[in-house]
C-alpha cells in the first residue's frame, strides 16, 4: 500500500473506490454470525414481508463496514480518526455496493495534518450511507 501524504492531496482528489459484489443470502449470513446481529429482517423472509418489505434487507453496518474497508485500502487504520455516517436508504439482496470518497479539507490540529473525506456508499438504485471520516496523514 502506498500512502499518501499531506502534501500530495488536494480538495477535490478521488480516493480509490471501492465495488462489492451483489449482496446474497449467504452474505447476510456470515455477517449476522460475525457481528452477532441477528435481527430477523435481514434473515428471516417472513418477518420481513411482515414488516412490509419484499425481502430480507442488509445490515446497514455490513455497508458501514464497506465504507471503513475502503478507507483502510486506502490508509492504515492507524491514519483514521473518525468515521461518522448517516443511513439514508437500503440495500437488498442482489444489490452490489460501490463505496466512494473525495477529499473536501486539509487542515492541522495540534501536531497533526488531517484531510477530511466526504463518502458514500450507494447501491445501482439508491445512495445508502453517507460519511465523513477525518484522516491523519504525514
Amino acid at each position: 500500500m502506498t500512502v499518501p501524504t499531506f502534501e500530495s492531496l488536494k480538495v477535490g482528489d478521488e480516493i480509490p473506490a471501492l465495488k462489492i459484489p451483489p449482496v446474497s443470502r449467504h452474505t447476510l449470513a456470515l455477517y449476522c454470525g460475525a457481528s452477532g446481529d441477528h435481527n430477523p429482517i435481514h434473515v428471516d423472509l417472513d418477518y420481513a414481508k411482515s414488516a412490509g418489505l419484499d425481502d430480507v434487507i442488509a445490515h446497514g453496518m455490513l455497508s458501514a463496514g464497506y465504507l471503513a474497508r475502503m478507507l483502510t485500502d486506502w490508509v492504515p487504520q492507524s491514519a483514521i480518526r473518525s468515521i461518522n455516517n448517516r443511513f439514508t436508504a437500503m440495500t437488498h439482496i442482489g444489490d452490489s455496493v460501490t463505496c466512494t470518497g473525495k477529499v473536501v479539507e486539509k487542515f492541522e490540529k495540534g501536531n497533526e495534518k488531517l484531510v477530511r473525506l466526504e463518502m458514500q456508499a450507494h447501491t445501482p438504485e439508491a445512495q445508502t450511507i453517507i460519511a465523513e471520516a477525518v484522516i491523519a496523514l504525514e
